[in-house]
């Protein structure tokens, strides 16, 4: 509705106008989400899965040296609770499909 209600309502009909906005934004991404995919190829999809991959790869190995060099966890205490975690799923084969928390 906008100024007017905005003017009628004063701060909360700004806010239902911002309740609006973040809909109509929220249903946009979803629409571009939804055609994204739908115009992409196998290969630009494979590309794409496989770019988004090795940044994660990146920031993770960042994160773990991080950690390292400050002493809040060892190399060793690492590798152990990645097996510990790698087990939980029912199969310690190098892949986790459980809960992240």
């Amino acid at each position: 509705m906008g100024w007017g209600r905005t003017l009628l309502l004063g701060v909360f009909g700004n806010r239902l106008d911002i309740e609006d906005a973040e809909h109509d934004i929220a249903c946009l991404k979803r629409e571009i989400a939804g055609s994204f995919r739908k115009d992409m190829s196998q290969d630009e999809i494979i590309h794409h899965l496989m770019t988004e991959n090795a940044q994660l790869k990146l920031y993770f190995a960042s994160l773990v040296r991080l950690l390292i060099r400050k002493g809040s966890i060892s190399k060793d205490e690492l590798a152990a609770l990645v097996a510990v975690v790698d087990a939980e799923d029912g199969s310690a084969d190098g892949q986790f499909n459980g809960e992240i928390v």
